[in-house]
């Protein structure tokens, strides 16, 4: 990058760099860089996860418009004198389980209840034991490390 554009990029955003600021988390004495780490990959997990369930939320409110959506189609077909067709589609169409013998509303709340909150609690408790509750430890010193030095550099 020619020096008069690095110029004119750091005059129009600033730096990125923060070195004088705090960690905005501090790790508890004692504890070690590899648990750091572990606890880090439990909570990218759960973000994962977190990641997941709005996935399948997402699912649940594109079937339930979809079926609406389908209701109004039937009775459409009723108004425009296609009753035969509007019932075949009413019939095998509307009120369907979209799993055998489940609606979404059932997938969400099983997925919530046997997964979700399982998987949040034992993130909590790992995360409570080893890092005294403390959130995103691995991310907020991920932060202070490029905020001083940038990408691919030491810091001093």
């Amino acid at each position: 990058m020619v020096s008069a554009e690095k110029d004119d990029l750091l005059a129009r955003y600033g730096s990125a760099r923060r070195p004088e600021r705090e960690v905005a988390r501090e790790r508890p004495d004692g504890v070690s860089d590899e648990v750091v780490d572990a606890v880090g990959k439990l909570s990218e997990a759960l973000e994962v996860v977190e990641h997941a369930r709005g996935k399948l939320y997402e699912f649940h409110r594109l079937s339930g418009t979809a079926d609406r959506l389908l209701q109004e189609a039937v009775r459409a077909l009723r108004d425009a004198g296609e009753t035969s067709l509007a019932d075949q589609a009413d019939e095998v169409l509307v009120g369907r389980d979209v799993i055998e013998g489940r609606w979404t509303f059932q997938i969400v709340e099983d997925y919530d209840r046997c997964y979700w909150s399982a998987f949040r609690s034992v993130e909590e408790h790992i995360r409570t034991r080893l890092v005294g509750g403390v959130p995103h430890v691995y991310e907020a010193e991920m932060k202070k490390r490029e905020q001083t030095s940038g990408a691919g550099q030491e810091q001093t």
